[in-house]
């Protein structure tokens, strides 16, 4: 795909190529975008946010192997100047909360037409958080950001680390303790401490209700039935 130069540098992210695809040639056609990637999971998006110092980031909030909001978590820890956009088919008010104490500047339904990415694009750039009208319209926006801010909201998996999450994520995923600790390069040791503590911080009895937990929290996108299977997963 050929990108053109321009002002504001764009980095897509989406597992879906249609969708990512698509919203990165309708932003090459923009004079003052320059499209510098496009990733199709937040791991790589985090690896090539690193590389191309992207000005903003038009992030999916589900995704398999990390997540939009793990992902824009640790952009902004390695790049605070960089500024996230999220891109939601569905929207809950626990979502937005957990985007908002992730760090995004801004959060759009997927159903909004591109005249509305690009201003969401241009604002965040400009240093103004961007919400798209249907959400300013269902929400109370100032209270959410408010709560956001606040600090002690510390429930579900707001208690778990960073790796925490992720090992929660690849779970939900129905990977095993070997494929969690490839993907992630740590021991399965690690892996099965990292699962004692998120059983312990979660209260959750086994394997099969952190997948629920994961399920319930939005981590990963029921697609393949795993509300339905978890009940028999095998403890690892």
């Amino acid at each position: 795909m050929a990108f053109r130069r321009g002002t504001i540098r764009v980095l897509t992210v989406d597992d879906h190529a249609v969708t990512r695809q698509g919203i990165s040639l309708l932003l090459g056609h923009v004079d003052d975008i320059s499209v510098v990637g496009a990733a199709s999971d937040g791991r790589k998006a985090v690896q090539m946010a690193r590389e191309n110092r992207p000005d903003v980031v038009l992030m999916d909030a589900v995704m398999p192997g990390l997540n939009g909001l793990e992902a824009t978590r640790q952009m902004k820890q390695a790049l605070p100047e960089c500024k996230v956009v999220i891109l939601s088919g569905f929207v809950d008010e626990d979502q937005l909360i957990n985007a908002l104490e992730a760090g995004v500047d801004g959060y759009i339904e997927k159903a909004s037409g591109i005249d509305e990415v690009l201003r969401a694009i241009r604002s965040v750039t400009q240093g103004t958080k961007y919400f798209s009208r249907r959400l300013e319209e269902k929400f109370d926006l100032p209270a959410l950001l408010n709560r956001a801010g606040s600090g002690d909201r510390r429930s579900g998996i707001d208690v778990l680390s960073t790796r925490e999450r992720e090992v929660l994520q690849l779970i939900g995923e129905a990977n095993s303790n070997a494929q969690v600790a490839e993907t992630l390069s740590i021991s399965i040791k690690t892996v099965e401490a990292h699962l004692t503590r998120i059983k312990e911080k979660l209260s959750a009895k086994n394997r099969g209700e952190m997948i629920r937990i994961a399920l319930r929290a939005g981590l990963v996108r029921d697609e393949r039935g795993l509300v339905a299977s978890s009940e028999s997963a095998a403890e690892q």
